[in-house]
C-alpha cells in the first residue's frame, strides 16, 4: 500500500503498519525469549522496510509488554507492581525489601538498568502516583499471538487490516499530520500526547482509540527512554511518532487531494 501522505509530507522512513496476527511473518525480526530488548526498535526495523514481531514470550522489557497489548506485565516486574511503581519513581533502595531484590537481579542488568532499580527514573513523583499512571492505562489483552510490525508498503488493506499507522515525523510533520486529522471533522481535538512509554504510544493508547465513533491520532516518544534508543538507531533527535488508528489514517489519506498541502505554506515549509 502506498500512502499519499508520507508522498505529500516527504516521509524519510516508510510509515510502519501495526497488526495483530496468528503468523509470524518470515524472516521477522524477534527478540529472543528473556532477553531485554526496546519494542520502538521493532518499530524503526520496519520503518527501515523489514518486518517485526513480538509475543508474550518475546517483547523485550515489561513495559514493551503492556504497550503492545499483552496485559497488564507490571506485575511481573521484579518485586512486582510495587518494585514498577518505585522504579518509576524514587526507586527501591529505601524500600522495604529493596536491596534484596537488587541483588538477585543485578547481575543480569546493566549499570544504568540497575541504578535506576535502586534510585528511580524519577518520571514521576512518587510510588502512588504511579498507581494511578497505571489504573489510568487502557491496558489490553490483544486477541491474537503476535503483534506485527511491517513497512506499510507490503500491506495489502484488501486483504489485511492494521490495527495501526505509525509515522516517523519531525516537528514539521507532526505539525502537517496534526493539520490533516482535524481538517475534515467538526472539532479540532483530534489528536492527543499522553504522558506514556514510546512503546505505548503507538499501541495500547492507538488501540483505545480505534473502538471510539471519532478515533484521535496519537503523539508519542515523549519517553526520554525512548528517545534515547530511537536517536541511536535512526541518528536523529527530532523525531517523534504519530500513531493514528487505521480507520483515521484512511481518512487522512482520502484528505489528502485539495488540501493545504498542495499549498505554497506547505510547499515553502518543505523547500527549506
Amino acid at each position: 500500500m502506498e500512502s499519499a501522505i508520507a508522498k505529500a509530507i516527504q516521509l524519510k522512513y516508510q510509515p510502519v503498519a501495526l497488526l495483530w496476527s496468528e503468523e509470524k511473518p518470515a524472516g521477522a525480526m524477534q527478540f529472543a525469549e528473556g532477553k531485554w530488548g526496546c519494542v520502538m526498535w521493532l518499530v524503526v526495523h520496519a520503518a527501515k522496510g523489514k518486518a517485526a514481531v513480538a509475543d508474550k514470550n518475546t517483547f523485550g522489557c515489561i513495559g514493551g509488554g503492556v504497550g503492545l497489548g499483552f496485559g497488564n506485565q507490571y506485575k511481573n516486574f521484579p518485586g512486582g507492581q510495587e518494585g514498577f511503581c518505585h522504579f518509576l519513581s524514587t526507586g527501591n533502595a529505601q524500600r522495604q525489601g529493596g536491596m534484596e531484590i537488587a541483588e538477585k537481579i543485578k547481575p543480569f542488568m546493566t549499570k544504568e538498568s540497575y541504578d535506576n532499580f535502586l534510585h528511580g527514573e524519577r518520571y514521576i513523583q512518587t510510588p502512588g502516583l504511579v498507581e494511578k499512571f497505571i489504573e489510568n492505562l487502557p491496558i489490553t489483552d490483544v486477541p491474537a499471538k503476535y503483534v506485527v510490525f511491517r513497512p506499510l508498503s507490503d500491506i495489502n488493506p484488501a486483504l489485511e487490516k492494521p490495527q495501526t499507522i505509525i509515522f516517523f515525523v519531525n516537528p514539521d510533520q507532526l505539525s502537517a499530520l496534526t493539520v490533516l486529522a482535524n481538517y475534515g471533522r467538526e472539532n479540532n481535538e483530534s489528536v492527543i500526547m499522553p504522558y506514556a512509554a514510546g512503546c505505548q504510544a503507538v499501541g495500547i493508547y492507538p488501540y483505545r482509540e480505534s473502538r471510539s465513533d471519532r478515533p484521535r491520532a496519537v503523539v508519542g516518544l515523549t519517553d526520554l527512554s525512548a528517545r534515547v534508543y530511537v536517536r541511536k538507531q535512526l541518528g536523529d533527535p527530532h523525531f517523534m511518532t504519530f500513531a493514528t488508528p487505521f480507520s483515521l489514517f484512511e481518512e487522512m489519506e482520502h484528505n489528502v487531494p485539495g488540501s493545504f498541502l498542495e499549498r505554497h505554506t506547505w510547499q515553502s515549509l518543505l523547500s527549506e
